[in-house]
């Protein structure tokens, strides 16, 4: 029975070669979408499962609320893991990690002394770490591994590459130098193998950090008032433990050991610690973190998930339309299948198992394109996102489970309304009564105005974001951006005067314009703070307020505006600086002028900093960031970290060409002062522009979306096409007999797709205006919504709808009509 019935069906596809093609074409794509999102959704969702009792794994986060600006933090005070160790109750296991970012020289054990400069993913991590995460030991012992300072546990590959000729015993009591922190290694370990953020690979033990010590000094171990982002803190719940309650005892630790006053809460700020389990560090925007990896995006992979739905639809969609506008063909085969017997499951059965076949056929076509698919979106999709059907089972049982889906998604109205047909009305050339017909055309037109109102929304999706993507990089951002590069110096020796010495030569170059030394760009990627007071004389204004230290070349190096006063100067001391108009605003100064000359009470630890000018707004972050209060502050020529980053203006007028000769120069200019460190340098408006990567991301996605549904589309509605044109094959003869021009018969056959389009544009507006507005809330300052997104959409893909139906249409116009009607 079951080899009759697929018998029958290859028959059937061989017949009917380009319906099956086409089908099988809709359904490849669709399916090969779904696959290649599986891979990327199921490769976010797996980070850390692999961990023993994950579920009672967590990190303590920060909170900060200043006068109704809420900002986050992944680190916490230094001194919250031995107050949890001493006090808190219900937590197994305590675990502090401080990131560090040491150079590293290794000398015993090899014939070449090793030395690695600025090398990051190395923390202070205690012997709890490991009982925490899921690691296995190659040598050492785990319990007392890191028990004592100055010990350190490597994974295997960075002990292979300090120590490449010995074994992992032979390793165990050799040095490795951190700075000059002198540490013994008492352990090496596995690299964590699933999916994780957590990438460390040096682990310092943490009581190396001892009081009164360099690193004691920098992890400030008993301040309660100081968050460095470095300082990471995880737990683990005793079976039963509640998350909540150990949330309660943190913060009351907090209120314990550093209370905010009166005054503060008045003010409405406040501070706390939440409670983040492990699960939700790979996905939460809040807490980001400097050692690991993520965190990734739930709703872009729940947008992901949509466009792969959406894809599958639009493929099962043309199936079910072709194989009920193909019913009239196969009525006297049921009719006779029926008079021999077959019930109505068995017809049924044999319609289901040729869908079956159509999407098992499409689903080995998917998995053969998903390595090409993967390769062609590599530079977007994690390297670590493979089709790995040996060690990864799970993709086996998904494609199994979409194969069985699609096939009664697609398969299952056509089968039942085939198999519901009649035998004697089928013989008698009755096939569907008039009834059934409408019914059945009525559904091929809503399914392809569905189909419709998908693909004009993908179209619409993607021109709103390329529109916002646009007007990103060409909005006036308050400052110059082009023909500027800036370099950071290396933060362990750079030194004030040598920084001004490489300054100095840079500006000796002929294709240089301008050089200036200070801190970040006018809008980077980076934020330093500080809590700025002001007494208008009834009452203190307490602001957070961003900082950017420069010297007097800063501002005509990018062109900000001065709105009043002047800029910095030479000669100005670390209490002059210059305001941005919000700023300004907040206190009250509505206009500019009457500002210049005021006094801070207190500014970055500073007392009476004298505001000397106004400059005008600019965006110190993507326009996702709105412009908050900030403060140019004449840097201390002394100071390392004020004198951090040089920036160059190029001259414009110079072509691209001789750019790149003044930049090699450049280079030479920074051995001469750097010699040990490589020349790394960054063209301004290209770090602008990585801003919106996620968002020229999430462009690409969509226009392949739009490009593929639109083929799924045009694919279905070429099928629909030649079926019409052949049912209507002698009305088009009697037509042109009776004098209808082609251009007649093409609008007769036109007619009805141009008002399903028409329709499915009315349905898709509103329902693409919701969610355009919805993900332009994540941005402060955004583009608007233009009504020729909409309209571009509609005549775009009716358009592309009338050049495909054309092809057979105006065939089907031009034919004699002496052939149309020859059988009569």
């Amino acid at each position: 029975m079951i080899k009759n019935y697929f018998k029958i069906a290859f028959r059937g596809f061989w017949k009917h070669k380009l319906f099956t093609l086409i089908n099988i074409i809709g359904l490849s794509i669709g399916i090969s979408a779904s696959l290649v999102i599986y891979l990327i959704v199921h490769y976010d969702f797996t980070f850390d499962k692999f961990h023993k009792d994950s579920d009672r794994i967590f990190r303590v986060v920060s909170n900060y609320s200043f006068q109704g600006s809420v900002s986050h933090s992944y680190g916490v005070t230094t001194p919250l893991a031995a107050a949890l160790k001493s006090s808190a109750t219900g937590v197994e296991f305590v675990a502090p990690l401080y990131t560090l970012n040491p150079d590293i020289k290794v000398e015993e054990g090899r014939t070449d002394p090793l030395k690695l400069k600025g090398q990051d993913h190395i923390t202070l991590a205690d012997q709890n770490y490991f009982k925490i995460f899921s690691y296995t030991w190659l040598a050492g012992a785990p319990a007392t591994a890191l028990d004592a300072p100055d010990h350190v546990v490597l994974t295997s590959d960075r002990a292979k590459l300090y120590f490449p000729k010995l074994s992992y015993g032979q390793m165990i009591g050799k040095v490795v130098i951190y700075d000059t922190l002198k540490t013994t290694i008492t352990g090496i370990v596995e690299p964590l193998k699933g999916n994780t953020d957590f990438s460390c690979h040096d682990f310092i033990s943490y009581s190396s950090a001892a009081p009164k010590t360099r690193l004691g000094n920098d992890l400030q171990l008993d301040q309660w008032g100081s968050t460095n982002s470095a300082s990471e803190l995880f737990i683990k719940l005793l079976p039963g433990t509640s998350m909540a309650s150990i949330q309660k005892q943190v913060n009351g630790l907090l209120k314990k050991f550093s209370p905010l006053s009166a005054d503060e809460i008045k003010r409405g700020n406040s501070r706390s610690f939440t409670v983040q389990p492990l699960s939700d560090i790979h996905f939460n925007q809040d807490y980001g973190t400097f050692d690991f990896s993520g965190p990734a995006n739930k709703t872009t992979l729940y947008q992901l998930l949509v466009v792969a739905a959406f894809l599958l639809v639009l493929g099962c969609i043309n199936f079910i339309n072709l194989t009920t506008a193909q019913a009239a063909q196969r009525a006297k085969e049921i009719g006779i299948r029926k008079t021999m017997g077959s019930g109505r499951g068995q017809i049924i059965a044999q319609f289901l198992s040729e869908t079956f076949l159509i999407t098992l056929l499409a689903v080995i076509i998917s998995v053969a394109l998903t390595p090409f698919i993967l390769k062609l979106f590599s530079d977007f999709v994690a390297s670590g996102i493979k089709a790995d059907f040996i060690h990864q089972p799970g993709i086996f049982v998904f494609l199994l489970g979409l194969t069985v889906l699609v096939s009664f998604l697609a398969g299952f109205y056509p089968a039942l309304m085939l198999s519901g047909y009649k035998p004697v009305l089928v013989l008698k050339n009755q096939a569907q009564s008039k009834s059934h017909k409408t019914r059945n055309a009525w559904l091929r037109k809503s399914l392809t105005v569905s189909q419709f109102i998908i693909a004009q929304f993908f179209i619409m999706g993607t021109l709103l974001v390329s529109k916002q993507i646009y007007y990103a990089l060409h909005k006036d951002l308050g400052f110059k951006k082009d023909a500027i590069v800036y370099m950071d110096t290396p933060y362990k020796i750079r030194k004030a005067n040598t920084n001004k010495v490489l300054a100095d030569k840079l500006r000796s170059l002929a294709g240089v314009a301008m050089v200036s030394i200070g801190t970040a760009a006018p809008s980077s990627g980076s934020t330093n703070t500080t809590l700025a007071t002001y007494k208008d004389g009834k009452k203190d204004i307490n602001t957070e307020v961003e900082v950017k230290y420069a010297d007097e070349n800063y501002v005509k190096l990018y062109g900000i505006k001065i709105l009043a006063g002047r800029n910095i100067e030479r000669g100005d001391s670390s209490t002059a600086l210059v305001v941005n108009e919000k700023y300004a605003h907040v206190l009250g100064f509505t206009n500019p002028n009457k500002m210049v000359g005021k006094e801070l009470e207190k500014f970055n630890g500073l007392k009476n900093v004298r505001v000397v000018g106004i400059a005008g707004d600019f965006y110190a972050h993507s326009l996702q960031s709105p412009i908050n209060p900030l403060a140019i502050l004449a840097r201390t020529a002394n100071d390392n970290y004020q004198n951090g980053t040089i920036h160059v203006a190029l001259k414009p007028e110079l072509a691209n060409g001789d750019w790149q000769k003044t930049i090699a120069v450049m280079g030479k200019a920074w051995k001469e002062i750097y010699p040990d460190d490589d020349f790394n340098y960054q063209f301004y408006d290209k770090s602008i522009e990585q801003f919106y990567t996620q968002e020229q991301h999430m462009s690409t996605l969509l226009t392949w979306a739009t490009g593929l549904s639109i083929l799924i589309s045009c694919l279905g509605l070429l099928g629909l096409a030649i079926y019409t044109t052949n049912q209507r094959t002698k009305e088009i003869g009697v037509r042109k007999v009776l004098g209808a021009s082609v251009a007649q018969i093409v609008k007769l056959l036109s007619t009805e797709l141009v008002l399903l389009i028409l329709l499915a544009s009315v349905i898709v507006t509103p329902l693409a205006w919701l969610a355009m507005n919805k993900w332009e809330e994540t941005y402060a300052d955004k583009t608007t919504i233009s009504w020729w997104i909409f309209a571009a959409s509609g005549a775009g893909m009716l358009l592309v709808a009338f050049i495909t139906s054309s092809f057979q249409t105006i065939k089907a116009a031009i034919v004699n009509p002496v052939k149309s009607l020859r059988s009569e």
